[in-house]
């Protein structure tokens, strides 16, 4: 507080205190956490680079033109294709009600659809087989009623993949609903737009970017799928075999090949990486 000639005394705004630690500025690592994260950091990398490292660059056109190779990579991309629309036909509505609805047991049925993320694949496989397969619970009813067979098709590599990755879509367009403001839909109503046209012509727009980033999730998780599709589908070439199915074959007689499947998978698992990181891998 100052005083001036004219008497009346006047406040002065007092400036902060420069401390001398920059904004943004990262304290230095205790060398007990420094060591175990390199060594976390060295067991997650060290598998890819003896990837990297051991593949037969040479050789590599050869083997993914190769016959078997191009079969089993043209059947993944097809059929993770088809799941991911099964998902979308089936997930975004599944995610709508569970983000925009109050229901008795909601929570119970948001922790089944999350169930097949901590599911071991195989049992979900013998799941299926249970409820689809030709004696199974709808299953009996597909082969009689309509003479559809799943297991052990390419529709049932279709069906196995669908189910290990709709909770990836699920989950990521719940959440972008739950962030979405609701009243653009009431609005809608209220001008006279049915529910479905407001979710059709207001809201869809508005999580488009949650649709596409859990599409995204649910094509890689599709593509990568193994546990399930062996038990309910199968490994049989030109039909059922997948690339990861086929890496598992390959590996016993043909290394080569499985290494570079393996390299295939691993360069869509980088490239999905890539157009996510802006939605998942951001820092504030």
């Amino acid at each position: 507080m100052t005083e001036p000639s004219g008497g009346a005394p006047e406040l002065v705004e007092s400036r902060p205190r420069r401390t001398g630690r920059r904004q943004g500025h990262r304290s230095p690592v205790p060398l007990p956490l420094l060591l175990p994260a390199l060594l976390g950091l060295a067991f997650l990398v060290l598998p890819l680079a003896g990837l990297l490292i051991r593949t037969p660059w040479s050789e590599l056109p050869a083997q993914l033109t190769s016959p078997g190779v191009w079969q089993a990579l043209r059947l993944s991309l097809i059929c993770a294709t088809l799941a991911t629309a099964v998902t979308l036909v089936l997930g975004v509505p599944l995610a709508w009600l569970l983000a925009r609805t109050e229901f008795p047991g909601r929570g119970l049925v948001r922790a089944l659809v999350t169930l097949p993320l901590v599911l071991p694949p195989v049992v979900g496989g013998v799941a299926l087989l249970l409820a689809l397969g030709r004696n199974g619970i709808a299953g009996r009813w597909l082969d009689q009623w309509f003479g559809v067979t799943l297991p052990f098709t390419t529709a049932g590599v279709v069906v196995a993949e669908a189910f290990v990755a709709m909770p990836f879509l699920v989950i990521s367009v719940e959440g972008t609903l739950r962030a979405a403001d609701p009243r653009y839909e009431e609005a809608a109503t209220t001008l006279g737009a049915s529910r479905f046209t407001a979710f059709r012509r207001v809201t869809l727009p508005l999580i488009a970017p949650g649709i596409a980033a859990g599409a995204v999730l649910a094509w890689a998780r599709a593509l990568g799928e193994f546990g399930a599709t062996i038990t309910f589908a199968g490994n049989f070439p030109g039909r059922t075999q997948t690339m990861p199915l086929a890496v598992y074959l390959a590996l016993q007689s043909d290394p080569a090949a499985a290494i570079a499947l393996s390299l295939v998978l691993l360069a869509v698992s980088i490239a999905v990486l890539a157009g996510l990181r802006d939605r998942w891998m951001t820092t504030p």
